[in-house]
């Protein structure tokens, strides 16, 4: 399955999964174009994989002020991909609640997205899916640009809470 930019935005709206469930940050914090992939089989654990991308432009907000005059995209905000993915892997799995960055054990920056990028990919391999008191994923996650790796993420943690 995926889903297309319009769909991605229907989601960062949070009507998406129902109300009160997964949404994706909107405007400027919206760091995924399109989800290419997502299944709840394959991946490195066989739990589920989630694969998307996001356009890079020039004028994206961050190059202006991260650094002036040696513009780069902040490796946060790549971090930050990853866990709305995981939001979504969840949402999209059915469980309530809203989604809230939990943690994540290691990460790793390997390389840097300037403005002249053109795209980059984002990929998760999920480990884990608690549907406990409160439901939380555990995934690995990694940033591709031009079929590299140059952020990694292991042990990514989304929980979904009830507001």
């Amino acid at each position: 399955m995926q889903f297309s930019n319009t769909e991605i935005l229907a989601m960062a709206n949070g009507n998406f999964f129902g109300p009160g469930n997964a949404q994706l940050p909107s405007s400027l914090m919206l760091m995924i174009d399109q989800i290419n992939h997502i299944a709840n089989t394959g991946g490195n654990f066989d739990k589920g994989q989630l694969d998307a991308d996001l356009k890079i432009h020039p004028d994206h907000w961050f190059f202006g002020c991260h650094f002036p005059g040696d513009p780069v995209m902040p490796g946060c905000l790549g971090l930050d991909a990853l866990w709305q993915l995981l939001g979504v892997f969840l949402g999209w799995s059915g469980l309530p609640g809203k989604g809230r960055a939990l943690g994540v054990g290691k990460v790793k920056f390997s390389g840097q997205i300037y403005p002249n990028a053109g795209s980059i990919q984002y990929r998760l391999h999920i480990k884990r899916v608690f549907t406990k008191s409160m439901s939380m994923g555990i995934a690995d996650g990694m940033v591709i640009h031009n079929g590299k790796i140059i952020y990694q993420a292991n042990d990514l943690k989304v929980g979904l809470i009830n507001r």
